[in-house]
């Protein structure tokens, strides 16, 4: 974990002046944002403030219209999630994107599955490094379950979280964005999630949080940022605000 370490001055990822316009649409202009290294950034706004298109912009499925996106300090460009993902960022939609038939290690491995060569006869699934992996990777997460090998749908909503940040981790993401991560989660579920981002943070990698829930976001997050309408409307520290202020500032008064 230690190579995560780097100067402060260096942010984990940056957006430099980004637009983008969809035909006649400007859904984000001149947005700029930075993230370090074990810090939790959030995006707060109403739907259509440009949340959805910036973290798209940032991990591969939107090109911008202008502006740059810089890993560590680096001007980079993706064409597809996946190149995005290779670099080490990773984005946990709301629906998670598991097979609810499929075990932990087999949910971490999905589309990458590890083989092993059997004697005689073609490749056959690691079915053991996929165990291994699973365990390894929820106890870096200090997350525990009485059966790793059952389907993820027995799981509660919590614990489908873990397993969905599990697999970022596991693939070494750097940066994780998690898209309303707490939505339709009861209490108790929500507390486990935000124990899993602080584990995260403790690990030094950065995690943009986009939440509608505004207890959530000053539970977890060191810095919030507001979008209204495609611009930038205000960044506070949350040691530094209240919800009335970031209130008023998503709506403009």
């Amino acid at each position: 974990m230690n190579d995560m370490a780097q100067a402060p001055s260096v942010p984990l990822l940056e957006v430099r002046h980004l637009s983008k316009s969809f035909g006649p649409v400007q859904a984000l202009s001149d947005l700029s944002m930075a993230l370090h290294p074990g810090e939790v950034v959030a995006l707060a706004g109403d739907n259509g403030a440009g949340k959805t298109t910036l973290i798209k912009a940032i991990s591969g499925v939107y090109k911008p219209t202008s502006g740059d996106i810089l890993l560590d300090g680096q001007r980079v460009t993706f064409s597809s999630p996946q190149e995005a993902r290779e670099r080490g960022i990773e984005t946990i939609y709301q629906d998670l994107a598991l097979a609810d038939n499929l075990s932990i290690g087999a949910n971490i491995f999905l589309g990458r599955e590890p083989m092993r060569k059997a004697m005689g006869f073609l490749p056959v699934l690691d079915r053991r490094r996929m165990a291994e992996a699973a365990r390894e990777t929820m106890a870096l997460l200090d997350f525990h379950v009485k059966r790793m090998d059952a389907p993820v749908s027995n799981f509660s909503g919590g614990q489908r979280q873990a397993v969905a940040i599990g697999r970022a981790v596991y693939w070494n993401a750097r940066v994780l964005i998690m898209d309303e991560p707490t939505a339709a989660l009861g209490v108790p579920e929500q507390r486990k999630v935000i124990s899993l981002i602080h584990q995260l943070k403790a690990q030094g990698r950065g995690v943009v949080f986009i939440s509608h829930n505004l207890q959530d976001i000053f539970a977890v997050s060191d810095r919030i940022i507001v979008l209204r309408r495609g611009v930038r409307a205000g960044e506070r520290r949350i040691s530094e605000t209240t919800h009335e202020e970031v209130v008023r500032l998503m709506v403009g008064g």
